[in-house]
């Protein structure tokens, strides 16, 4: 950009990829024209998080940093999983604030502008509502699902419908610096922290070119992530159910002795009866204990204090290219 940047503010556009390299090219063109119509307010660069593609993703992004200053890239040694992608590209925007972008251009950057007018007006962060998507109707009613249970368990209100495309202020950016969180939920922690947040309508496009990253597990996996991470309540709730169901077993035993004692029935043999109830009573324990598990897991991980991510390569990087 030939246009002096000291008297602009600084916009932080992070794009977490893996394995988009055709996607890359149309991206960086559609963002550039955007970027144009709003060049006489507010200068801008590109911050590029490769989770270690295996295809030409990072070769491209070599071409295209050894071209252009503004933009910078960073390769990590494996997939650290696109949460922690996204937390890494945060970490390393210069901006005044951050734009996230997914590379896929399922996200239209078209709405830059109106993120950047709600952040002018004192948003600290801006997000994109998905009014529709076009994905499979089994896939969109179990991500309804998902966000209708975490937004129940949560303990903070969570936007429905609303993923990781957004505008996040720098003063946001530095609450999530000091978050030591080894598993993050990105969306719920920025819900969490406060300030004024603006939703903003929008219609998701199809995945312009490659697969999707997010298989069944995937989105399991982070369904897991962002509960656990976000609320206690699930242990509550097992608290209550073994209180219940305690309860209920009491009155049942009052109940058949009561009617052996008082009223002298004999009751049939309930072979049926004693299967089924020890059979769900063996899933409701497992059930409840796998979920202490995943706490305990999360403890044990946060201690341990591993790297967020390691990067393998960077380009244009400011903190070692001085």
């Amino acid at each position: 950009m030939s246009e002096s940047t000291e008297t602009r503010p600084l916009i932080s556009l992070v794009v977490p990829v893996l394995n988009e390299e055709d996607n890359l090219g149309p991206l960086v063109e559609r963002v550039d024209a955007v970027m144009t119509q709003v060049a006489d307010r507010y200068a801008y660069e590109l911050v590029f998080t490769d989770n270690h593609s295996d295809d030409s993703t990072w070769q491209k992004l070599e071409a295209l940093a050894a071209q252009r200053p503004d933009v910078q890239a960073y390769r990590f040694s494996k997939n650290f999983g696109y949460q922690k992608s996204i937390r890494t590209g945060y970490l390393k925007a210069r901006g005044a604030a951050a734009i996230q972008l997914d590379g896929d251009l399922q996200d239209p950057p078209e709405l830059i502008p109106e993120f950047l007018g709600h952040w002018e007006a004192g948003s600290k962060v801006v997000y994109g509502i998905r009014r529709s998507r076009k994905e499979g109707g089994m896939v969109t009613s179990a991500r309804r699902a998902f966000y209708w249970l975490i937004d129940a368990l949560s303990e903070d209100p969570l936007p429905r419908d609303a993923g990781d495309f957004r505008l996040i202020d720098r003063q946001v950016i530095e609450v999530l610096r000091a978050d030591g969180d080894v598993h993050p939920y990105i969306r719920g922690r920025i819900a969490a922290i406060g300030f004024t947040q603006t939703g903003i309508p929008y219609d998701r496009s199809a995945r312009q070119a490659g697969d999707t990253k997010f298989q069944l597990w995937s989105l399991v996996r982070l369904a897991i992530d962002g509960i656990t991470s976000h609320s206690a309540k699930p242990l509550r709730l097992a608290t209550y159910l073994g209180i219940g169901t305690m309860a209920g077993s009491f009155l049942a035993g009052l109940v058949y002795l009561s009617a052996r004692i008082i009223f002298g029935v004999d009751w049939p043999a309930g072979f049926a009866t004693l299967v089924v109830m020890v059979l769900f009573f063996s899933g409701l324990n497992s059930l409840l204990l796998g979920l202490m598990g995943e706490y305990v897991a999360r403890i044990f991980e946060q201690l341990k204090q591993s790297p967020d991510t390691l990067i393998e390569a960077s380009l244009n990087d400011p903190d070692t290219d001085r």
